[in-house]
Parts: C-alpha cells; structure tokens; sequence
C-alpha cells in the first residue's frame, strides 16, 4: 500500500474516532514518523472486515503496532464512529494479536485512558490490566486522567 494513502486513511479516522477533550490523538506528522521506523507497522480494516483493504476509502479502522524485540505494543488503535458495533474492533484486535503472535512476540502491550469504554473490547479480547499510571494524560480541558496498561501473553 503506498505510505502517503495509507497515512491518509489513519487521520481520516482518527479525525473522527478520538475526541478531542481528551487530547490522544497523534498529528499528521507523528504517524509518517512512527511509520517510517521499521519495526512500526499499520493495520487497516474496511467496512466488510477486510484486513488491509485494496480500497483504502473503505477503511473504517486501523491499528498502528511498534515491535521491539520479542514484545509489540499497540500505540493508536480506533474505529469510525459509525462503523463501531458491527465487530470490526474485535476483528481488528484479533488480527494484530495473531499476527503479532505469528511473528515471534511473547507479549503485546496497549495503555489507554482510565474512563475509556474501548477496556471492554480489550479486555474481551484478552488483555488484562498490569499497571495505572497515574494522571498520565492531559485532555483539552486541563483535567488529569490515569492511564492503564494492559499486556496478553503470546507464547
């Protein structure tokens, strides 16, 4: 996929898929300089459940993973507003915790903001929280919020 469409399809969702309040998401140039290390890596959904979509104006949701050494951590993951409820989260974790398994890593990391209901899909999925770290995140609103790190073992 070219790198350029591939960037453009993230911010398209990541547009719309984090709110602002809450100050998580990565601007343009943070995602191109996350990408352009080798062991980073984008995985993309479209609306049918297909993993890395031909059509990049399908895509729905995406994944951005970071491998070092045996372990991957999911840095941003989201999924469109209105595609959410339909199972793409869930198809979307479960490949990147298959893939991550399929290329050797024993542990996949996520950190997340305390209050966010996207915990269900991860713990649904797997994941159980390993640590708090707290008044991590500053949203818009200059309020504090923790965050928790959830960790699956893969071996």
């Amino acid at each position: 996929m070219p790198q350029r469409a591939v960037v453009e399809a993230i911010m398209r969702i990541m547009n719309t898929a984090f709110d602002p309040a809450y100050g998580e998401a990565w601007n343009q140039p943070q995602v191109v300089a996350a990408l352009v290390l080798p062991e980073t890596r984008a995985v993309l959904i479209g609306e049918d459940g297909a993993i890395d979509p031909e059509d990049l104006s399908q895509v729905q949701g995406f994944a951005l993973l970071r491998r070092i050494i045996d372990e991957e951590e999911l840095l941003l993951f989201a999924v469109s507003p209105e595609a959410r409820g339909k199972g793409l989260g869930g198809k979307l974790i479960d490949h990147c915790v298959a893939s991550s398994r399929a290329a050797g890593c024993a542990r996949i990391f996520l950190e997340m903001r305390d209050d966010n209901p996207a915990r269900w899909l991860y713990l649904g999925h797997g994941f159980k929280p390993i640590g708090l770290r707290r008044d991590y995140y500053t949203g818009a609103d200059g309020q504090r919020r923790n965050a928790i790190t959830f960790m699956q073992i893969l071996a």
